[in-house]
Formats: C-alpha cells, structure tokens, sequence
C-alpha cells in the first residue's frame, strides 16, 4: 500500500451506478416468473457482483432446467427498467473530479452491450472513453484477481499502484489477489446491515461510507 498511487479502478454496478437494488428487483420478478422466487434481499446476497454466464448457472441449477436465451433476456429486461429509473452514486462525479489527474478505469462483472448501455444513460461514456473492462474480457471473473491485472496492464500501471473501488466481497478479493488498494465503498442504495463486516472480512484495506470520505481516503493514498 506504500506505492505511490497512479490509477483508480473502478467497479460499475454499486460504485458508479447505483444500480444493484434494481438490477436485482429485476431478476427477483424474472425468477418469479420460472417458478424459483427469491426476495430482492435475497437475490442481492446471492448475486452481487457475478457474471452474467455465472447467474444463468445458478439460476439453471435452481429450475433444474436450462433457461434458453436466460443472460440476453436478463440483460435487455435490466437495461429497460434503467432506461427509467438508473441513478448514479451520489457523489461519483466530484470524486472523478477531484482526481482528474490520475488514470482511470472501470473493472466489472457485467456484460459490454450494459455497461455501454448504463454509461450512456448516465451520460458518463465521455468520463472513461478508453477503458471500460468487463470480465467477459478474461477466463475468471471475481473474485479472481484477472480482471484487475488485464486492466493495470492495459494502462501500463504496476498492481500496486492502482487503488480500487468495490462494493462486493467477490471484487474486494480479486482486488486484494492482484495486490491492489481495495477499499470498501457502503454508498450504494442496495447496502445492507453487515455490508462493511463482509467487505472488511473479504480484505478490503480500507472502508468509505460514502464519496465525501472515500475523497479523504484517496487523497492520503496519493499522498
């Protein structure tokens, strides 16, 4: 962590786009549908920050069927109700802001075509025109650390440099696997009671309950 800091990673769904809460509403009302209800609380716990490939595995083995067309059929279903009703972070675009002079990126579990589709709703494509990574560009997704390390590598940074930003204990892991910076961001709207205990036990470094304190976080990270 003493590295002197470069590029700020960070993940989509939760920490750019407060999007968890109704991407998983989402799913909840499309396994009611296939027979396999689950509360949102509940799809939130078992969901978060899986790839869209691992979410059809897991929901085949709840049917005990193969769903046809599952992942484009949740990934058009997810991108019209944000076309309505996606927010992003409060506060994300001061904290880009504030650290203009640093490289950025976006690592995340979703698919290219909606994240693509939530930057444009969010009129942020413009803020990371060059390096927006989804796991589908890698073998493992998080918690493996291979996604972040295709980015550091992409943009020429060493592990160590790069702090990254995560809401999911799957992506803290894969952060801290790289030998990253992980710190846990509580801003998200879909952030339960025990949130920060499952992100500290996951390794994150350090913990910000929202932008306003991830600014001071990051700017003794810089330092």
């Amino acid at each position: 962590m003493a590295s002197r800091k470069s590029l700020i990673v960070f993940d989509f769904d939760g920490v750019v786009a407060d999007s968890e809460a109704l991407a998983n509403a989402v799913l909840a009302e499309y396994l009611a549908e296939l027979g396999v209800p689950m509360s949102v609380d509940e799809c939130l716990a078992t969901f978060v920050g899986r790839r869209v490939d691992e979410v059809a595995h897991i929901v085949a083995a709840l049917t005990r069927r193969r769903v046809p067309d599952f992942a484009d059929a949740l990934t058009a279903r997810t991108l019209a109700r944000f076309r309505r009703e996606l927010r992003e972070v409060r506060g994300v675009r001061s904290y880009i802001a504030a650290f203009a002079g640093m490289k950025r990126a976006i690592a995340s579990s979703s698919p290219p075509e909606r994240l693509a589709g939530c930057l444009d709703i969010l009129g942020l494509a413009g803020v990371f025109p060059d390096h927006v990574y989804s796991a589908n560009c890698v073998a493992r997704g998080k918690p493996h650390p291979d996604l972040f390390l295709h980015v550091a590598s992409r943009l020429g940074v060493a592990p160590s440099e790069a702090i990254v930003i995560e809401d999911s204990p799957g992506g803290i892991r894969g952060a801290v696997a790289a030998g990253m910076t992980a710190i846990g961001l509580l801003a998200g709207s879909h952030v339960r009671a025990g949130h920060e205990a499952r992100l500290r036990d996951a390794g994150a470094h350090r913990i910000a309950r929202d932008y306003d304190e991830l600014t001071i976080v990051t700017r003794e990270l810089v330092q």
